[in-house]
């Protein structure tokens, strides 16, 4: 590892006279008699010389060591970007081997499949989310889970509405390009101020959403999914979505600038895949609006 210090980074920088280092091409001074140094180079300094194996190091093998190359995250066990791709690319072939497996294996009109799956993602996702270490296989289970409630609902929505599917993934794959690009360019910038925003709207999106859910359940029907108010709520959504994909970008970047553990990468993973299923999902939602006006 090439060391910050001048004094180790140029060769010839110093020479060796008589136990000391002198600068140039000045005469050492000599040490005096009785002093630390005075019993060879190293003197009665423990520290000075390291010993590796049992043995102490020569000069030649210190100048290897400090000559060798850097260690880079893969040696030390730090997260990189490769590692969260890899794990998210993992992560969302799990999710399409699912949702294909609902959408073959499952008739249309069946919701109880679905319903059942959807219960035991969110649940497992509250897990992962509140759990202190990061667990790869409950990542892949929640994948699965989410996977088939996915393939099954997309299944009944392009049953009624032929082509939705294929709308909503390249709406999907559209939204996250597009924030990548306008994150990576610096045209979004992940502030403090701009994270309480965003989860402030975020928060008060999420309890409108409940209380419509419970207004359905009493037969209400406050309008928030159909009509130009859905619409609205639609693009809300798939823009709350988007915000979620900004903030994810961040922490991957900030816990690879830290040196973050390199299984800290599946936790990347899970919120990259968790904001991409939102987005999808609100995606649906919109399309089947526009298109039952048709």
């Amino acid at each position: 590892m090439r060391s910050s210090n001048p004094v180790f980074s140029r060769e010839g920088a110093f020479t060796r006279g008589a136990g000391y280092a002198g600068f140039g091409t000045g005469t050492a001074r000599q040490p005096q008699a009785g002093g630390p140094y005075s019993g060879g180079p190293y003197g009665n300094n423990p520290y000075a010389r390291q010993q590796y194996g049992g043995q102490q190091l020569t000069d030649e093998q210190l100048y290897e060591m400090y000559q060798a190359p850097e260690a880079g995250p893969l040696q030390t066990g730090r997260m990189t970007m490769d590692d969260v791709v890899a794990r998210t690319a993992l992560t969302l072939l799990t999710l399409v081997a699912a949702g294909s497996a609902a959408w073959f294996v499952l008739p249309a009109e069946n919701y109880g499949f679905a319903v059942g799956a959807a219960v035991a993602a969110f649940v497992v996702g509250l897990v992962i989310s509140f759990k202190r270490s990061v667990s790869a296989p409950l990542i892949l289970v929640y994948a699965a889970l989410e996977g088939f409630f996915l393939g099954a609902i997309t299944k009944a929505l392009n049953t009624a509405l032929p082509g939705i599917a294929i709308q909503a993934v390249l709406g999907t794959a559209a939204v996250f390009a597009a924030m990548l690009i306008a994150y990576k360019s610096g045209r979004i910038r992940v502030t403090a101020r701009y994270t309480r925003v965003g989860t402030a709207i975020a928060m008060g999106f999420v309890i409108l959403l409940l209380v419509n859910l419970v207004a359905s359940m009493f037969g209400a029907d406050m309008g928030l999914r159909s009509g130009p108010l859905g619409i609205v709520v639609g693009l809300v959504g798939i823009g709350l979505g988007a915000f979620f994909l900004s903030l994810d970008f961040a922490q991957i970047e900030a816990g690879i600038r830290g040196g973050a553990p390199q299984q800290e990468s599946w936790r990347a993973a899970f919120g990259l895949t968790l904001s991409l299923v939102w987005i999808y999902l609100e995606m649906l939602r919109l399309i089947a609006i526009l298109r039952g006006d048709d």
